[in-house]
């Protein structure tokens, strides 16, 4: 339980592919329920979209936030809270903001992204100390990929073992995701059984995650391209996310009928 709920729900969903047209709209809003070695009640995580600017600018603010609930919270209570601030039309990130707090363990960082000229601004308020870092081009923030990725990418021609990569920065460093489509799959959820595209995002392993391939999920197969499970295996338990609830979609969200 060293890693923060929603890291785990946002290093799934931000892979998944969608369509060119536009996936989601201001006033999208998940809620995600979180067990623990797929019995125990962990938690909960949000994404709610919003609209505003940016130094002049229209951008989406998207706002995620992470807590423990229940007998867990007792002996390692998190709560977090996620934001970005990205173009509505480019989808790259202007501002992210990281504020968590995982059973004491605290951060409290905002990065301001110069697209232009490829470099991260980072105020680390925890520690009163602020850098300039060196990005990849078009970089994006752990919460920006997925509605980026969700609006930029096609899902009709998408062949079984394909890989895709992704520049992010995070935490005061760069990294490189890759992750693997697996196939098409039909699952059952709260909403019904739904036609699904099958992911596993390649993470680092180690001191949290297992394994490189500790990651699966899956999403809807349709334009919304709606996070529906996660699973995650630890060095110790496990973690299953799953859509709980759900408002404001901007496309029909497709059940499947028997």
């Amino acid at each position: 339980m060293k890693k923060t709920l929603l890291i785990t729900v946002l290093l799934a969903v931000q892979f998944s592919f969608p369509q060119k047209e536009q996936a989601f709209q201001a006033g999208e809003w998940f809620k995600f329920e979180i067990s623990y070695s797929n019995w125990l009640k962990a938690g909960n995580a949000t994404l709610d979209v919003r609209e505003s600017t940016y130094k002049g600018k229209p951008v989406y603010h998207v706002v995620g936030k992470g807590w423990t609930t229940g007998a867990i919270k007792w002996f390692f209570k998190v709560k977090d809270n996620y934001e970005s601030y990205f173009d509505k039309h480019t989808g790259l990130p202007y501002k992210s903001i990281r504020q968590i707090d995982e059973g004491g363990h605290t951060k409290d960082i905002v990065t301001e992204f110069d697209q232009l000229n490829n470099k991260a601004y980072v105020n680390n308020r925890k520690h009163k100390k602020e850098s300039i870092h060196t990005t990849e081009q078009n970089v994006q923030d752990m919460v920006s990929a997925f509605y980026y990725l969700r609006n930029n990418y096609d899902t009709e021609t998408i062949k079984e073992g394909e890989t895709v990569g992704l520049n992010m920065f995070f935490d005061e460093e760069n990294y490189h995701f890759k992750l693997k489509f697996l196939g098409r799959e039909t699952i059952s959820t709260k909403f019904g059984k739904v036609k699904t595209l099958k992911f596993r995002p390649y993470v680092m392993a180690g001191r949290v995650f297992k394994e490189e391939e500790s990651l699966t999920l899956w999403v809807s197969a349709d334009k919304n391209k709606i996070p529906l499970k996660v699973k995650a295996n630890f060095r110790v338990g496990s973690l299953q996310a799953n859509l709980e609830a759900f408002k404001g979609l901007k496309h029909s969200f497709v059940i499947q009928v028997d």
